[in-house]
């Protein structure tokens, strides 16, 4: 999986490149080589909004593009929410893809032509 981390009107540093590689792992494991992460992370202007620090995570994979935004008082938070919530849409696409792919073949197996 490749990861790219940008920040917007802010800069990214090494600590922060290597805890979004090392917590966004086990969302690798589940996904194909070729899919890719962006993780893109900024503060709030506004003095108004007390969690300030906002993380956003695309993840495009075969067929499908998911999305997560968290803001938190702190950036490792805000990436943290994230990546637990891109890991549960993770797991819930490919339990989706595993289910339509099981019913397909079934399908077949019993000579039944799947409804159009």
């Amino acid at each position: 999986m490749q990861i790219d981390v940008k920040g917007r009107n802010c800069t990214v540093s090494d600590e922060l490149r290597e805890h979004v590689e090392k917590r966004f792992a086990k969302v690798g494991k589940q996904v194909s080589d070729l899919a890719r992460l962006e993780v893109e992370v900024w503060e709030e202007r506004n003095p108004a909004i007390p969690e300030r620090q906002v993380a956003e995570v695309t993840l495009h994979v075969k067929g499908a593009v998911l999305r997560a935004r968290d803001a938190s008082r702190d950036r490792v938070h805000s990436v943290n929410l994230c990546a637990d919530e891109l890991s549960r849409q993770v797991k819930r696409h490919r339990d989706k893809r595993r289910k339509r792919r099981e019913s397909r073949s079934a399908s077949m197996d019993t000579g039944v032509s799947p409804a159009a």
